[in-house]
C-alpha cells in the first residue's frame, strides 16, 4: 500500500510539472506574439501633422484704408491655418479680373514646426502658382518692418507682366511675412503696391504675445504713406535696373 501510494504521487507530480509546463510554454509565446506586434506598429509611420483651417480663430490682422472712402481693405478671403505644434498663419488673398488670384500676403506666426529659411523661397514660389521655378532676387524696398527682400522667377521680364514675391523673416520675435502681387503694369507698379500693402498691415490682438504687440508698435512708428511708395527705387534697392545716382 504504501509503495502504491508512492506511485501514485510521483504520478500526480508529474503530470503537474507537465502541466506547469504547457502554461509558460503558453506565456513564452504569448510574449513573444506581444512584443512582435508591439514592433509592427512601431514601424508603421506616425501620420504625419498638417495645417488645418481654424475657422473659430478670430482675425488677429487688418489693412487699414487708404483714405475715407477706400474699400480696399477687405481681401476677398481670410484664412486663418493652425498647425497642431503651435504655429498659426493668417492669410490674405486679392482676385484679379479673372479666376487667378492677383496678390497675397501671409503673417506666420511659426511654432515648435517651423523650418528653414532656405525653403521659404520654394514654398513661395508654389503660392505664386508656379509650382518648381526657381526664384531670383528683384531686389529690396523699405518697408516698416525694415528691408524687405523681392523675388521674382528666373528669367523673368518686366515688361512681361510677371509677379513680384516678397519675404521679411523676423527672429524676435518670431515672425516671417511673405506674398506676392501681380497688381501694377511694370516693376516699380508691383513694388510699390508691395510696400503699400506691407504699410497699411495692422495688427488687432496679439493674444498672450506682448512681444509680439511691442514689434507692431514700433514699427507703426515708421509707416509710410502709399503715396511715397510710388517713388522710384534708386540703384540701392532696384536690382532690375540700376541706375547711378548723380550727374557726370
Amino acid at each position: 500500500m504504501l509503495r502504491s501510494f508512492a506511485d501514485e504521487v510521483c504520478a500526480t507530480m508529474a503530470r503537474l510539472f507537465a502541466y506547469v509546463g504547457v502554461l509558460m510554454l503558453f506565456g513564452i509565446l504569448s510574449l513573444h506574439g506581444w512584443d512582435q506586434l508591439k514592433a509592427d506598429f512601431a514601424a508603421e509611420p506616425a501620420p504625419e501633422a498638417t495645417w488645418s483651417v481654424a475657422d473659430r480663430s478670430f482675425p488677429a490682422f487688418a489693412l487699414s484704408p487708404q483714405d475715407a472712402s477706400d474699400k480696399s481693405d477687405k481681401s476677398d478671403t481670410y484664412v486663418i491655418l493652425r498647425h497642431p505644434l503651435g504655429g498659426r498663419k493668417d492669410i490674405f488673398r486679392w482676385s484679379g479680373t479673372g479666376e487667378k488670384p492677383a496678390a497675397e500676403l501671409e503673417i506666420y506666426r511659426p511654432g515648435r514646426e517651423y523650418g528653414p529659411a532656405s525653403a521659404a523661397p520654394a514654398g513661395l514660389a508654389a503660392r505664386m502658382l508656379t509650382p518648381g521655378a526657381v526664384l531670383e532676387s528683384a531686389g529690396v524696398i523699405e518697408s516698416k518692418f525694415g528691408s524687405v527682400a523681392l523675388l521674382h522667377q528666373a528669367g523673368a521680364k518686366e515688361s512681361a507682366g510677371s509677379c513680384l514675391g516678397f519675404f521679411k523673416r523676423i527672429d524676435d520675435p518670431a515672425l516671417q511675412i511673405s506674398g506676392w502681387s501681380c497688381l501694377g503694369d511694370s516693376l516699380p507698379g508691383r513694388r510699390a503696391a508691395i510696400d503699400c500693402m506691407l504699410n497699411r498691415l495692422m495688427l488687432l490682438t496679439s493674444g498672450n504675445e506682448p512681444k509680439f504687440a511691442e514689434y507692431f508698435a514700433h514699427a507703426e512708428l515708421k509707416r509710410g504713406g502709399c503715396a511715397s511708395a510710388t517713388a522710384s527705387a534708386d540703384w540701392l534697392t532696384d536690382a532690375a535696373s540700376p541706375r547711378l545716382r548723380g550727374a557726370f
